[in-house]
């Protein structure tokens, strides 16, 4: 892995993970890790089980306080977010990171439509005054709630799911509702979008739809996308910067290529000897 040089994401990152750490009792299950997620660029976290992953994606998307550390979101040119002092409401409707789930998280009894929509409360709520503008018809609700359902089907369209937007989220195929989910994060017009293993359970051409999803979103919507992955098949194809953790601590980042032939990454990944570790400790 290359050390030398200012790296790409280090120009210009939406954000900033300074010395994260997170302990839970005795357990220190991420430790003093630092990284960041460029403006325009797919990065991955990646790393065996038990690495640290979903702790720090937890961190970022405010489901733990950090023990340690800073996290600092720099959207749009303005006043920084700092991640570590906000609610995961807070996150989500003001600095504007949304998130998805390993375990799909849809309303299945709702249509897919309505799961598009619900995803859009917070701006329905605000042009309703909060209900009174709804109960009596204001013409500014009416307008918001059109331009909902106008971006929840443009969303279907992409996703080629508009066909099926007046049946039940529940009854779609598992690779649908993947896609489904993602779109509904997308409703909530996100500056860093965070998916918690995307490809989990899909096959080779939901996979494929996935990775041409993610590219899509990243090149025309501007949304800069942070993603946990267990398919190395779509981490190195579509990922710009690979971090890898293990046991808590950043042992790698870098581009695909750089990862990929790390030493370190292949230890951590296949085992070596307790002879050959320790060569690979006394590597520069």
């Amino acid at each position: 892995m290359s050390e030398g040089g200012a790296k790409p994401w280090d120009t210009d990152p939406i954000l900033r993970v300074e010395h994260l750490t997170m302990r839970f009792g005795g357990l220190t299950a991420v430790d003093d890790v630092s990284f960041s997620v460029g403006r325009e660029d797919i990065t991955a976290l990646i790393g065996p089980n038990g690495a640290g992953k979903t702790t720090v994606f937890n961190c970022i998307t405010g489901f733990y306080k950090p023990t340690e550390g800073m996290l600092t979101l720099d959207a749009d040119g303005g006043d920084p977010f700092y991640l570590e002092r906000l609610s995961d409401y807070e996150i989500n409707a003001d600095a504007r990171v949304a998130r998805t789930f390993q375990n799909i998280r849809l309303f299945p009894g709702m249509t897919v439509l309505e799961n598009l929509l619900v995803a859009q409360h917070n701006v329905l709520s605000r042009a309703s005054g909060f209900s009174f503008g709804a109960i009596l018809g204001l013409g500014q609700f009416g307008r918001a709630e059109q331009d909902a359902v106008d971006l929840a089907r443009s969303w279907l369209d992409r996703i080629g799911l508009l066909p099926r937007a007046d049946e039940a989220a529940g009854g779609l195929p598992y690779g649908d509702q993947r896609r489904l989910e993602i779109a509904r994060a997308m409703c909530t017009r996100p500056k860093l979008l965070c998916l918690d293993e995307p490809a989990a359970g899909l096959n080779a051409r939901e996979s494929e739809a996935l990775n041409a999803l993610l590219q899509t979103i990243r090149e025309t919507d501007g949304t800069a996308i942070f993603l946990i992955e267990h398919d190395m098949s779509v981490v190195m194809r579509i990922s710009d910067h690979v971090i890898v953790l293990d046991y808590g601590k950043k042992i790698a980042d870098g581009t695909p290529s750089d990862v990929r032939n790390d030493p370190h990454v292949i230890a951590a990944y296949l085992g070596v000897s307790d002879e050959d570790a320790q060569a690979l400790e006394a590597r520069p």
